[in-house]
């Protein structure tokens, strides 16, 4: 055993559970190839000013959860907390929004640090798959978003998961709704700290899930009262196209989003098996983000998956993924010329698209023949000197045990016709 352990609130991603992360990303990962969306890949650490003007001064992520350090040139960074501001900066340095094709799609996925109080589904180091479609404001992409996601989740099994949808207006019409929300919550008996931020962003105290704080927000002034015109005609828009297209969510006018960057369109994906920690993802729009990060204007709508919130999801459900097969053959070699032989056929199978492992270690048969049953093959290959002289391979059906030899020039072309 070593004498290190993983940092508190991190975890090991190890086989073969570590398939079934994999398999989340994937299925997420699809529908968005499919529909435009490039892969996208940013360093793990940005400088600190980033996350400060773009996530939000004033939002926890901030102020209490970000990993800070200082580097031996006097650079001041900070693992990545959200992938939004990261992929948007990346995307303005390279002048993607230039080439003249908006928006720009893309997609990502990686790891993400936040100083959290660990907890099941809350770690201080976890795993999400995103995207981003910037440069456009059109209530199509927003509603092509929140299709997608639900795309990638069904596809993987997943269905007593919820859609929450609210609108959090724009620059025209949410100032007159902060200022409304913030004459409200003087008037509770919030903490000092509570009160500081609802000078900052009153927003952020609805997101406050403490049952202190809840319980006095019943009577808070709803945002959808306050929506301008335009900001109510978009919403109704994204709300058409996404029923239209039979995804099935529920408005929730109390729905804010813990960054300060979102506008308009906001949405939440809910599990209601995973307890206190019910998101598995969500996004939605961010007009003014850009600009924040020192930018040109440029509308933007995306979302964030959990795959670590996704796969609990799964697991609460009882949902068996079908994970794709690692070993399909295990080659049994007995003595030193089996072993040169065997492991070329080996290398020929995969070579061909089978997939094929090998006893290493010059173990004896009856323990290679564990080794075989563990691998979960469907077929084992052993060969001993006999079998070389006469120019033949045991073939083995580890699910029926019946046992066949075939001719060493023919068990590629056996096993290719067995295995489809």
């Amino acid at each position: 055993m070593s004498t290190f352990k993983a940092p508190k609130g991190t975890y090991d991603l190890l086989p073969p559970e570590s398939a079934k992360y994999l398999a989340v990303r994937e299925a997420i990962a699809a529908p968005l190839r499919g529909s435009g969306y490039g892969y996208i890949e940013t360093p793990g650490f940005e400088n600190v000013e980033l996350f400060a003007r773009g996530v939000g001064e004033s939002t926890d992520i901030v102020t209490k959860e970000m990993y800070a350090f200082e580097t031996k040139g006097g650079d001041r960074l900070a693992l990545r907390p959200e992938g939004t501001a990261s992929v948007l900066r990346a995307a303005l340095e390279a002048n993607l929004h230039k080439a003249g094709n908006l928006p720009v799609k893309l997609w990502y996925s990686g790891s993400y640090y936040r100083y959290e109080r660990p907890q099941k589904g809350r770690y201080r180091h976890f795993s999400q798959v995103g995207a981003e479609a910037i440069g456009a404001e059109d209530p199509a992409l927003d509603a092509e978003l929140i299709i997608l996601a639900d795309q990638a989740y069904r596809s993987l099994g997943l269905q007593n998961f919820r859609i929450l949808l609210n609108s959090l207006g724009d620059k025209e019409c949410r100032p007159v709704y902060r200022e409304a929300l913030q004459n409200f919550l003087r008037g509770l008996d919030l903490d000092e700290d509570t009160l500081r931020r609802a000078e900052i962003n009153p927003l952020r105290v609805l997101d406050d899930k403490r049952e202190s704080v809840q319980k006095q927000l019943g009577d808070a002034p709803l945002l959808r009262d306050y929506l301008c015109d335009a900001c109510k005609a978009y919403h109704e828009e994204v709300r058409e196209l996404v029923t239209a297209a039979g995804v099935v969510f529920e408005d929730d006018p109390k729905l804010v989003r813990g960054l300060d960057y979102y506008t308009r369109t906001t949405f939440e994906f809910v599990h209601d098996g995973l307890g206190s920690q019910s998101a598995v993802g969500g996004g939605g729009r961010y007009d003014g983000l850009s600009e924040m990060i020192g930018g040109p204007a440029l509308p933007s709508v995306g979302w964030a998956l959990g795959v670590d919130r996704t796969v609990l999801a799964l697991e609460a459900e009882g949902v068996e993924l079908e994970l794709p097969v690692t070993t399909s053959v295990f080659a049994v070699p007995l003595g030193d010329e089996a072993r040169r032989v065997l492991f070329a056929k080996v290398t020929e199978l995969r070579k061909n698209g089978v997939a094929a492992d090998f006893s290493y270690g010059g173990k004896g048969l009856k323990a290679a023949m564990k080794a075989a049953n563990r691998s979960g093959a469907r077929y084992a290959l052993i060969l001993g000197e006999r079998d070389i002289e006469q120019g033949l391979v045991q073939l083995k059906d580890l699910e029926s045990g019946e046992q066949t030899a075939v001719g060493l020039n023919e068990i590629v072309a056996e096993l290719e016709s067995r295995l489809g």
